[in-house]
């Protein structure tokens, strides 16, 4: 394996969604994402840019039942390739964090590339809706990112008072720790051998 990375196609199709994702994690930010959903396409255009990815996301979901399944099924997608991503790498950092302020809110992110997918939030919008998106659904999809992607995903605001800042600024706190946890690194980065 080596440090250059290829990209990797995600393709899941049931009775709810038709999904296929094209994820590289050292990118040169070729963004393109249709979920139907334009605020969850521009926190997903936030997450790849900031994660200096190319990340193409096309989607046909069942939105005039609510966006459930579309929201949830990106993640699962997302996350596979995200891990087939990491798993290629001969060599990364494997841990990263961020304290990212976005405006008035302050977010804390931490991540293990460790192959346990743990999410650990604390997510709590004065809110129920942000841009046709239920605010229930964004601890939903950082949960089923970090199961997919198999990696310990902590989450924390440390305080805010706009909803659009809390959300926004998680997406990018989690795009700088990923960016730290994915970049190259000297030597081991596990006792065991093996992640």
């Amino acid at each position: 394996m080596s440090n250059q990375v290829n990209s990797f196609s995600i393709s899941r199709k049931t009775k709810e969604t038709d999904i296929q994702i094209t994820l590289n994690v050292r990118g040169s930010q070729k963004i393109t994402v249709n979920s139907g959903i334009g605020f969850l396409d521009h926190m997903l255009e936030q997450l790849a840019s900031h994660g200096r990815w190319d990340l193409d996301v096309q989607v046909n979901g069942d939105l005039h039942i609510d966006d459930h399944h579309t929201v949830e099924d990106i993640a699962i997608c997302l996350g596979e390739a995200l891990q087939k991503n990491w798993r290629s790498l001969s060599s990364m950092q494997r841990y990263g964090q961020r304290l990212l302020p976005m405006d008035e809110a302050l977010i804390m992110c931490a991540i293990d590339l460790s192959g346990r997918g743990i999410y650990v939030g604390d997510l709590e919008f004065t809110r129920e809706n942000l841009g046709g998106v239920s605010t229930e659904m964004f601890e939903h999809f950082f949960r089923t990112l970090a199961a997919s992607s198999a990696m310990t995903l902590h989450i924390k605001p440390m305080y805010f008072r706009n909803n659009h800042h809390l959300i926004e600024g998680c997406f990018k706190a989690v795009a700088y720790a990923l960016r730290e946890a994915l970049s190259p690194a000297n030597g081991e980065n596990t006792t065991k051998g093996v992640l």
